[in-house]
């Protein structure tokens, strides 16, 4: 079945997925492209409209980024967002200026007033919160452009050309922060694009088997089975394409939670696949001897994770294909096109130039996580699985700051442990988007007892977000974090001291490495 499609054309802003993200869950499919993408490559493609993301630069500079002018007679309806607006402001005939005031710079939370006779902003209310982020302003509006929605600041928060279909606005819809935005977004999609909401994960399901087994044909995959969330929905999503011709192997790096390894292996028995457990403890513990920086943690991982699939390859017999559960947000992150890298994952950019497979191959790289979990469903994954908290691929190795051992591994294995347990124990569980402890590489003075300690900080984070892309610092009760602090320093040699981290994303990653 072919889907409509909606192009995201990218500029390089940090919410440039985000916005896939919102079109996606108003039941459109989408696909991200540089701004570089050639004019008759977008024509081919034949989407039902397209939204111009923001991006760090000033459209005015000359090497800022732009796109043909021709893109304009696609025919089509276009959001500019940020930078997309500006850029189209200015490619059909406006100006775009640096800000000379203060006043012309908004950033942040502000009131705006919307005209809600403006197709993007039907029947949504006239006041609302958005969230801004911009220091250049329209000086001059295209001619055919109407203002709007505007703020106490700024006259030009919104423009539109409805006979055109042309929208822009100078705001964020996509996040959280503003208010109806993700509305405003469906208004465009359906009120401007004529959108049919096509997109589900049950016809995902669908074709996403049928392109598993075109490429595979009568191949052999080996799968790198985690246990998470990822790598589980691509084991059934695999299984129920390929059957035997599928083996997952499980490597336990000695860097997993609490008695976690045990847990994988049981929850898959029932399954028919073959399941291959690896103890690989002491080999990864020797690679990372020593090492502290946490992107070549992720990178020496990332490399002895692909060998010890080779190797397990070579025991098994003749094995095509690779297989990951990398999926949207992993490929965001390790950087793409004009987006900065903001750390590499150690199955995308941690990869080794040579792997001794025919092709890997990749069946959730699309999606974001949210879209995994429901894909799970429709794949039938008990919901303890599809539901479970999000576990990096490095594990505790990027949790553990500084150099790795096996005995902080286990401090930290059992402090977290009791932080998960009281969360869980404090009906706070569905709550929270992620939740673990770090261990710092931070010593400090305590008296335990009637002695005098010098032993290690734990940093506990949790956080709420729907996206992962972005996320607030959980509020989480006094009592329950004096429970934690309690039980963590009479329980677990080794720390003497917790601390709780109260910084979002942005600034701040959810992962501390």
């Amino acid at each position: 079945m072919s889907h409509q499609l909606l192009i995201v054309l990218d500029f390089g802003g940090q919410y440039n997925q985000l916005i896939a993200r919102r079109v996606r869950e108003c039941g459109v499919y989408c696909e991200v492209k540089p701004y570089t993408t050639p004019l008759e490559e977008l024509q081919k493609m034949q989407p039902i409209g397209l939204i111009f993301t923001g991006g760090p630069n000033s459209v005015y500079l000359e090497d800022a980024p732009h796109v043909d002018p021709a893109i304009f007679q696609m025919g089509v309806p276009v959001l500019g967002i940020c930078y997309g607006c500006q850029l189209m402001a200015q490619a059909l005939g406006g100006r775009v200026t640096a800000a000379q005031d203060d006043t012309a710079r908004e950033y942040g939370k502000t009131e705006t007033f919307f005209d809600t006779s403006c197709k993007l902003f039907k029947n949504l209310p006239e006041r609302g919160v958005s969230w801004m982020s911009h220091g250049d302003y329209m000086e001059k509006v295209p001619d055919g452009f109407a203002l709007m929605a505007h703020s106490k600041a700024c006259p030009n928060v919104a423009i539109a050309d409805e006979t055109r279909g042309f929208y822009g606005v100078q705001y964020h819809p996509e996040v959280n922060h503003t208010e109806n935005g993700v509305a405003m977004i469906r208004n465009f999609l359906y009120e401007v694009c004529g959108a049919a909401g096509d997109w589900t994960m049950g016809d995902y399901k669908r074709t996403a088997i049928a392109a598993i087994r075109e490429k595979v044909g009568g191949g052999r995959v080996l799968l790198a089975l985690s246990g998470g969330v990822d790598s589980s929905v691509c084991a059934a999503l695999l299984a129920e394409a390929v059957g035997e011709q599928l083996t997952c192997v499980f490597v336990d790096h000695g860097l997993m939670r609490k008695d976690e390894g045990d847990e994988v292996e049981a929850a898959f028995q029932p399954w028919a696949m073959n399941f291959v457990r690896v103890d690989a403890e002491a080999r990864f513990l020797q690679k990372l001897s020593g090492v502290t920086e946490p992107e070549r943690k992720r990178k020496i991982i990332g490399e002895e994770f692909i060998r010890v699939f080779e190797e397990e390859a070579k025991k098994i017999g003749a094995v095509d294909f690779l297989a990951q559960g990398t999926i949207y947000p992993d490929v965001i992150e390790s950087g793409a096109g004009d987006a900065a890298v903001i750390k590499s994952h150690h199955n995308v950019g941690g990869l080794p130039e040579y792997v001794d497979f025919k092709e890997i191959i990749e069946p959730l790289r699309l999606l974001f996580k949210d879209e995994v979990r429901q894909l799970g469903r429709e794949l039938g994954l008990p919901e303890y699985l599809v539901s479970r908290q999000p576990f990096p691929g490095p594990g505790l190795a990027i949790r553990v700051i500084g150099d790795l051992t096996k005995e902080k591994l286990d401090t930290l294995r059992d402090a977290d442990a009791i932080y998960r347990q009281e969360i869980v124990d404090a009906g706070l569980g569905q709550e929270i988007g992620q939740y673990f402890a770090v261990l710092t590489n931070s010593r400090s003075v305590g008296v335990m007892g009637d002695g005098r300690s010098y032993d290690y900080t734990l940093a506990l984070r949790a956080v709420t977000t729907t996206d992962f892309m972005t996320a607030d610092w959980a509020r989480l009760p006094y009592e329950v974090l004096d429970r934690i602090s309690t039980r963590v320093v009479n329980e677990v040699p080794g720390i003497n001291r917790i601390v709780y981290d109260v910084t979002s994303k942005p600034p701040a990653t959810i992962e501390w490495e």
